[in-house]
């Protein structure tokens, strides 16, 4: 037997079998081309719905605070904006649900494990009140007498009706945060904790930013105040949800969802400023109102892209996996009580 012989074998690496070439990355790829997660299918009206009912709670909350404080005109266009907003939003989830009976067949059952159940009846409940307030402001406007029944029975509802769609206005503005991050879209679950503060200042500042451009200047000061506060606290918040998204944050600023986000930082960031320095100038609060609304209806526009992008690649959902196993953390989510069982549980 030779010396050759004797010697161990060294094992063959994966350069000595590719010819001494570096191994090329692994690429991420699914099963037969299928994506990990199965991308939401819904298309641009789903973020719109979001949106205008985002400017419609918002535009309530703003109008009961100048009813309280005697700014009718102020007033007048939070009420109408929120009306405006609400139909638009009822619109588009009608649509996108296929036959208006859908939405009435949500309604026999409540199930509060569904953020599509809560939300149905959120927005029935702010419904209601919200599109009273807005007859009342509207009634005032038209040519009726002022004695007549009809018009007496709206002023006196119309006064607690805005203030009860003001009560009921933010957890609309929030709930599509929770309806989001309650998928399996890797971006959207992952901006769960700072996803809800983000859509209610956005909804602050569109709402803040519709009343610039409805209302006189002289009465816009509370609305001034609001939009430039909802603007700053967004782009806070963004840039907190960024930080703990992980890997999935890179669909923020790639792609379809990155422009979106690009545009919505510049338009929030450039209409708070000029909420902020406008004063009673009509035309600087005019250009920085609609920046505003523009920008809150870009910020839905690039989560919503960004989900989409999130699931058709199976890095953002393959990748966060594998760093828990490695950290020995739980790769889904399992209730306190199957922990408990699984720790006893003898090896």
């Amino acid at each position: 037997m030779t010396a050759t012989a004797d010697r161990p074998r060294r094992p063959r690496t994966r350069r000595d079998r590719a010819g001494d070439q570096p191994v090329p990355e692994a690429e991420f790829t699914s099963y037969y081309g299928r994506q990990v997660v199965k991308p939401a299918p819904w298309d641009a009206r789903i973020p719109l719905y979001m949106f205008f009912g985002g400017l419609a709670a918002g535009s309530s909350l703003l109008a009961a605070g100048a009813q309280l404080t005697g700014l009718p005109a102020l007033r007048r266009a939070g009420r109408l904006g929120a009306a405006g907003g609400l139909a638009v939003s009822m619109a588009l989830l009608v649509s996108d649900l296929g036959r208006p009976e859908r939405f009435l067949n949500m309604l026999r059952t409540v199930k509060l494990t569904s953020p599509m159940s809560v939300g149905t009846w959120l927005l029935s409940i702010y419904g209601a009140p919200a599109a009273l307030a807005a007859l009342d402001e509207a009634a005032g406007l038209l040519p009726l007498p002022a004695d007549a029944r009809a018009v007496r029975l709206l002023r006196a509802a119309g006064r607690p009706a805005g203030v009860l769609a003001a009560v009921t206005a933010p957890p609309v503005a929030a709930y599509t945060a929770v309806l989001l991050s309650d998928t399996s879209t890797p971006s959207w679950r992952d901006a769960h904790g700072e996803l809800p503060f983000v859509f209610c200042a956005s909804a602050a500042a569109s709402s803040g930013g519709l009343a610039m451009v409805l209302a006189p200047a002289a009465q816009a000061g509370p609305a001034r105040r609001m939009a430039a506060a909802g603007a700053l606290v967004e782009l806070v918040a963004e840039r907190v949800m960024e930080r703990s998204m992980g890997l999935s944050a890179e669909t923020l600023h790639t792609g379809r969802g990155g422009r979106w986000t690009r545009a919505a930082k510049a338009l929030t960031a450039a209409g708070g400023l000029t909420a902020l320095l406008a004063g009673r100038r009509r035309w600087a609060g005019v250009v920085g109102g609609a920046a505003l609304v523009a920008g809150s209806l870009c910020t839905r526009m690039g989560v919503f892209e960004a989900g989409q992008a999130s699931a058709r690649d199976p890095r953002y959902t393959v990748v966060p996996q594998r760093e828990r196993l490695t950290e020995g953390r739980p790769v889904r989510w399992t209730p306190p009580e199957a922990q408990g069982r699984t720790r006893s549980a003898p090896a």
